[in-house]
């Protein structure tokens, strides 16, 4: 299968507008599993607004209404979350000619069920992974620390697309982690789909390369 996972180092580092960035830039299909938390503006719903095509989003297969990990969020419904779905619904929703761009929760070890962790679906996918990353106080940890995980799987991955202001911190993280840095979106003072767009062509031709590689 064609998919491109997108993970992050944690949670809220800005996976969100790198997935729409990453699916404007390949024209792409966009899919969010598994989300936890309807009370505000899901992520699907989210990317649909930012796309200059709304129809490449699908709808997630999992909602889960409380804000909490999967796994505990699906036990308060009741719910098992069962990832061999999320596989089968991968297969229906590829298309010959453009990935699919599939986002994740959190990071690479969220727990989906009692016993399957992100990390594990990524593999059950077959999918390429970016690592999204924003620098904070503890972050150059995250980074590699989520750089081991994947390496340690044996999980390709395309590289890192780093979120906000430039730091040094970014240079380290690459070299350290021997993964290419994709491209690093700036901080927007409004998320538009202008901003989406112009992003995406910026980030094109690298991402482009580096699934040739």
């Amino acid at each position: 299968m064609n998919n491109i996972f997108i993970t992050g180092i944690g949670t809220g580092v800005g996976k969100t507008v790198a997935s729409a960035c990453v699916t404007e830039a390949l024209g792409a299909f966009y899919w969010k599993p598994v989300q936890a938390g309807l009370q505000d503006t899901t992520d699907t719903q989210t990317v649909r607004a930012l796309l200059s095509e709304p129809s490449h989003v699908k709808e997630e297969l999992y909602r889960l209404r409380m804000p909490a990990s999967p796994h505990l969020a699906a036990r308060r419904e009741g719910i098992n979350i069962m990832p061999e779905k999320i596989v089968e619904r991968a297969k229906q929703l590829q298309r010959p000619d453009s990935p699919l761009v599939i986002e994740g929760a959190g990071g690479l070890m969220v727990p989906l069920n009692k016993e399957v962790f992100t990390i594990d679906l990524i593999k059950a996918l077959g999918a390429k992974t970016i690592i999204v990353a924003q620098n904070y106080l503890g972050s150059i940890n995250h980074c590699l620390l989520t750089a081991m995980a994947l390496r340690h799987a044996e999980i390709p991955v395309i590289g890192w697309i780093f979120n906000g202001d430039h730091h040094t911190n970014e240079d380290d993280v690459v070299a350290w982690s021997h993964y290419p840095r994709i491209a690093r979106i700036p901080r927007a003072r409004k998320l538009t789909r202008d901003f989406v767009q112009a992003q995406g062509e910026l980030i094109a031709p690298a991402l482009e390369q580096l699934l040739k590689a």
